[in-house]
């Protein structure tokens, strides 16, 4: 699955991205406490690459596909 995302963006202690075509698809950041407990000047200090978010800092990694494959059932 190739998902190209052109933002990235936190909001209400949800991350959020948004591909290319305008989709939008947000996780809750309690799921990933490295990124919760982040201070914002760390939080917004990623890169992208064609799989997914990386924070260097953090030693954090999300995957675009996980945004569209996994559910709050799973969590």
């Amino acid at each position: 699955m190739e998902i190209e995302v052109k933002r990235v963006w936190f909001e209400d202690d949800n991350i959020f991205i948004q591909t290319i075509s305008g989709e939008e698809r947000s996780h809750p950041l309690k799921w990933f406490p490295r990124l919760l407990n982040a201070p914002t000047e760390e939080r917004e200090s990623y890169e992208l690459s064609p799989f997914g978010i990386h924070w260097e800092k953090l030693d954090e990694d999300l995957s675009f596909e996980g945004f569209f494959s996994y559910s709050k059932q799973q969590a």
